[in-house]
């Protein structure tokens, strides 16, 4: 494995006044275009024409710069400015992290917010600012529920996702080919709801339409930032110029509250004790729950076994050695501290965060007039303005990274590898650093990656190898399995 350090800023960008690079000072380039019908022209450019990574690098070559100028959906009509400083290299990036310059209000999704009418009235964490009171009542609380379970973590994917392999298995034998995809989509709510709450929606009154009410609510809190491969003419009228009414999902929305106000009863106590009201705090444990841990699965367990997939049998059987030894060491039984031993699985998943991060765009307003710095130049920034980050080019930076477009499944392994995990943002920080009820670092980092392992370790535990489709959709990247190597009944699990 070969990479190569670069000393970066890492975006810790001065203040106008505080700026000592010796990085000479640019005007941004780039323009916004003739109001109303250039951000309409760069929608359609980002959604159809170009996509979304074209869309960032023809505009690189175009201006000989990491940082320029340009709109972003949704743009008219949405009462939202379209307005953005594109910020696409793993030295200007990170100033998005540093709530000191740039504030997070209202600004999850960019420069659209979705109505409150789809959370219960309320703004959830993910839209708050960590100076607001809220916010750290939220967050906290969210950490007290991930401490609280952790020892069900690792149980509850057991019993969940083999259920799901039985189910994988059966249909590639019967029709030689599963979908992933949809196995996995009907999996993980049930097991983030047994994870987190010791109970699975499918057992209650949700009963199997849980993944159902959850999709079509996520779509509804997208909209009008996502598409669903219709008719241009259908989407542009119909999910880009007016936002879905809340409403058609308010029976979907209701039944999952309802699950939550039910099962998280320890979780709701504990907000008492923080002095959040259990209905906000029911609403931010479904958002937090469904929008950011099971939209984050339905996105990153597909891309991660899509890239072991097309790596191929010598890295499937690396994998299979290392997970097995480990397991073995501890006993035949699958541990955590066995998980840390594996650092090739480690380093697969790290690989997987970083060239394609299950959330892709990251926005902030600048707090005060600053200094950003890419690699080559400085950039004056003033206040009120908004920054956006495109996740994928800051972590396949070309200067931080050997082979950035390429899936190096051991490319954090070992001492040298170690040094690159900095460069990892797919949490909304740094790899190397932890969230905090001070930053909007992802309160579920370390379970994310956790789960991912999981995920590995599982699948490498029952299989030698196998093989699959994959494809890339408008939803993010499919998979097909279509052949399975089943391992020997070697371990026994507890």
């Amino acid at each position: 494995m070969n990479t190569k350090i670069q000393p970066l800023s890492a975006g810790n960008a001065p203040t106008a006044d505080e700026h000592k690079s010796t990085l000479p000072i640019k005007p941004i380039p780039g323009c916004y275009g003739i109001p109303f019908i250039s951000p309409i022209k760069d929608r359609l450019d980002f959604y159809y024409f170009q996509g979304n990574e074209p869309f960032f690098t023809t505009r690189i070559k175009k201006y000989d710069s990491t940082v320029f100028r340009t709109n972003m959906p949704p743009g008219p009509f949405m009462a939202s400015n379209p307005r953005v400083i594109a910020v696409l290299d793993a030295a200007s990036f990170p100033v998005l992290f540093d709530v000191s310059k740039v504030e997070k209000k209202n600004v999850f999704t960019g420069t659209y917010m979705p109505s409150t009418s789809l959370t219960g009235g309320y703004r959830v964490c993910s839209y708050l600012d960590p100076s607001e009171a809220n916010h750290t009542r939220v967050k906290q609380l969210l950490f007290d529920l991930l401490a609280s379970r952790k020892s069900f973590v690792i149980p509850s994917f057991q019993s969940s996702y083999s259920a799901m392999f039985d189910e994988m298995e059966k249909q590639v034998a019967a029709s030689g080919e599963s979908d992933f995809n949809k196995l996995n989509d009907d999996t993980g709510l049930d097991f983030l709801g047994d994870a987190y709450f010791g109970t699975k929606l499918s057992a209650t009154a949700v009963g199997s339409s849980g993944p159902t009410k959850a999709a079509k609510w996520l779509i509804f809190s997208l909209t009008p930032l996502v598409t669903l491969g219709l008719p241009k003419i259908i989407e542009e009228i119909f999910l880009h110029t007016f936002p879905l009414p809340p409403f058609l999902v308010k029976r979907d929305y209701k039944s999952l509250y309802e699950y939550f106000r039910k099962a998280a009863g320890p979780a709701l106590d504990r907000a008492d004790e923080l002095g959040l009201s259990r209905e906000e705090a029911t609403h931010n444990l479904l958002f937090a729950t469904v929008f950011n841990s099971y939209g984050g699965l339905k996105v990153l367990f597909p891309s991660l076994l899509a890239s072991i997939a097309k790596a191929g049998p010598t890295l499937h059987s690396r994998l299979a050695e290392e997970v097995r030894a480990a397991v073995e060491a501890e006993g035949g039984k699958l541990t955590l501290a066995g998980i840390e031993k594996m650092e090739l699985v480690k380093s697969v998943v790290y690989e997987a965060l970083r060239i394609d991060p299950p959330v892709k765009f990251q926005y902030g307003k600048a707090k005060k007039d600053l200094v950003i710095e890419s690699h080559d130049a400085a950039f004056e920034v003033k206040k009120g303005e908004m920054l956006f980050g495109f996740q994928p080019l800051a972590t396949k930076d070309e200067k931080v990274f050997v082979n950035a477009s390429e899936f190096v499944g051991d490319r954090f392994v070992g001492e040298d590898g170690k040094k690159l995990l900095k460069y990892v943002y797919w949490s909304n920080g740094f790899e190397t650093e932890s969230p905090t009820v001070g930053n909007k670092q992802c309160a579920g980092k370390n379970f994310v990656v956790l789960v991912a392992r999981l995920l590995v370790v599982e699948f490498f535990l029952r299989y030698d190898t196998f093989t699959g489709d994959v494809s890339t959709n408008l939803l993010g990247v499919e998979v097909k399995v279509k052949s399975l190597t089943k391992a020997g009944q070697l371990y026994s699990f507890v």
